[in-house]
């Protein structure tokens, strides 16, 4: 099989430009949405009704990850990524052009929640169709390297959303931005998605899934047919997608939330501080992925857990006690370990499961563990540290997630280059 061209590997990776945008946007924007949309509650109640309205659209992740996966195992992995965008797309342009609550009362919040568990479904299908048309359309001795382009261009993505969120707040009164000015980024990106899905009709598709179909070796029933063969390799799948999830939803996106409802730095000055930390992902991403392709995934998987465990804790007592400076480099270092993980998870989750039922295992193992470790966790986070008063609170989340998941990165072989 011959890998594939470069402007189609260059057309999947940058996609997920598009996902991440709008997923992290909304974090971004948490506390404007909840005056916008929640306006009857109290600041703290309404910064968690949108919250928690985050975390019930990441649970739809797995349903569209499943439906997604069946697609994809039995009729290419082209089509289900244009499917996939095209929902992504009209359900972006939907929430630029809702009604506010001002203007139709409860129903404005009810329809943006409702829109995001609709963005969440088509997501489920989105990053596992790229993970996995990235790896079986990349040369095996840059596998790491290629699929860890995913997790840098998503990145590329939030750093994307923390930019036009930054400007849209820092240049709008108060007024302006509640009335309509929320509007800007998601018509900003429904148009990147609509670019996007037109992109894509360019694409090939992936030679491993080609070759498998011609063979007349697609499984009847994908979902299945992983449960039956592949159970361990879905578990380890789950452990990695967990840790890289936990880090990356409360070591990035949720920090811009942590600082603004504590008081500590302003809603421009959060957002800043995202941009930043954005770009340090971005940098890291690549070189780690290059460091799998050269020293194995399970090398680079087990020192990142250890770092988990022991590091985050002290960085939200930074972060808790933030000067300026002092959040800058918490949140720098948060970012560099997330983006780490995410940069090697990519693939090493992909290459639990072979090509024939490889998405409907990612939905079982990895996009079940994103929905519980990624959406729930800012929520969970916000209300710990409500209740207990102990702001190290998502430190020591990920640091158990990181120790739980330990063992079995320890005891994880690396995938034969043939496989």
């Amino acid at each position: 099989m011959h890998p594939l061209d470069r402007r189609s590997l260059a057309l999947a990776a940058l996609s997920t430009v598009v996902e991440w945008y709008d997923f992290t946007l909304f974090l971004y924007m948490a506390t404007v949405l909840s005056r916008v949309f929640f306006p009857g509650e109290t600041p703290d109640a309404a910064i968690l009704t949108a919250l928690l309205g985050f975390a019930v659209a990441y649970l739809m992740r797995p349903a569209g990850a499943l439906v997604f996966g069946h697609f994809g195992d039995r009729h290419g992995r082209r089509a289900t990524l244009l499917a996939s965008m095209g929902l992504m797309t009209g359900a972006m342009l939907l929430t630029a052009m809702l009604p506010t609550a001002a203007q139709a009362g409860p129903l404005a919040g009810a329809a943006l929640l409702g829109l995001r568990c609709v963005m969440g479904f088509a997501v489920g299908g989105e990053y596992t169709g790229v993970v996995a048309y990235l790896l079986e359309g990349a040369p095996r001795h840059r596998r790491g390297l290629v699929t860890s382009l995913a997790a840098a261009t998503s990145e590329v993505g939030g750093l994307l959303a923390a930019g036009v969120a930054a400007l849209t707040v820092s240049l709008l009164p108060a007024a302006q931005l509640d009335g309509w000015g929320w509007r800007i980024p998601f018509f900003v990106g429904a148009a990147l998605a609509g670019l996007i899905l037109l992109a894509r009709s360019a694409m090939a598709e992936s030679p491993e899934f080609a070759a498998n179909r011609d063979a007349g070796t697609l499984p009847r029933r994908p979902l299945v047919h992983a449960l039956t063969h592949h159970r361990a390799g879905v578990l380890r799948g789950f452990a990695i997608s967990a840790l890289g999830s936990i880090t990356y939803y409360v070591g990035i996106t949720y920090v811009p939330v942590f600082l603004t409802s504590s008081g500590r730095l302003s809603e421009a000055q959060s957002l800043q501080l995202a941009t930043i930390a954005a770009l340090a992902v971005i940098v890291v991403t690549p070189f780690v992925g290059l460091v799998s392709d050269r020293f194995g995934r399970r090398a680079v998987l087990v020192p990142l857990a250890i770092l988990g465990a022991t590091v985050p804790y002290f960085l939200f007592g930074l972060l808790a006690g933030a000067s300026r400076s002092e959040a800058m480099m918490a949140a720098v270092l948060l970012a560099v370990l997330a983006g780490g993980v995410s940069a090697v998870g990519a693939v090493a989750t992909a290459e639990q499961v072979p090509a024939e039922g490889r998405l409907s295992g990612l939905a079982l193992g990895a996009t079940t563990a994103t929905a519980l470790f990624g959406g729930l966790t800012p929520w969970l986070a916000q209300v710990l540290i409500a209740r207990t008063g102990a702001e190290t609170a998502p430190g020591i989340m990920i640091a158990v997630v990181a120790l739980c998941v330990l063992p079995i990165l320890a005891a994880m072989r690396d995938v034969p280059e043939e496989t």
